[in-house]
């Protein structure tokens, strides 16, 4: 059976292994769960993520960061999605919580933050916000 959302299936799983105290979540991994992977680390939500190979299959695993006992992660949406496709010019980009949250967005140079996106002059696909 196809999934019709990966990225969307990426998100729920890291809300899902943090709500139950998880320390480590996996997945089957792509070039863009990679990526998004690793904008997460590089904001600090996460602590660290690797791909490995399982049974010849690619498989993405994500640990997870908590700061007292409570996820660093409060929120993880998607906003855009297959059957709505957000796209915003450089100037239009959203800011999550004031600056404190962190918009993911697909530009022609790569996954990046919003933050990096605006000072690279990019614009792109927002494919979720995190906070």
């Amino acid at each position: 059976m196809s999934m019709t959302d990966p990225i969307a299936d990426m998100l729920t799983r890291v809300r899902n292994a943090q709500r139950a105290g998880k320390v480590e979540v996996s997945m089957p991994a792509t070039k863009i769960k990679s990526a998004i992977a690793a904008v997460l680390k590089d904001e600090g939500y996460i602590e660290d993520f690797q791909t490995a190979n399982e049974d010849g299959k690619p498989v993405l695993s994500i640990r997870l960061r908590y700061y007292n006992g409570k996820p660093v992660i409060a929120e993880l949406r998607r906003i855009s999605r297959p059957g709505l496709r957000i796209y915003r010019g450089k100037g239009d980009l959203p800011q999550v919580l004031g600056g404190l949250g962190v918009a993911i967005v697909s530009t022609s140079r790569g996954v990046m933050s919003d933050r990096r996106a605006r000072a690279e002059g990019q614009g792109g696909e927002v494919l979720c916000v995190v906070s």
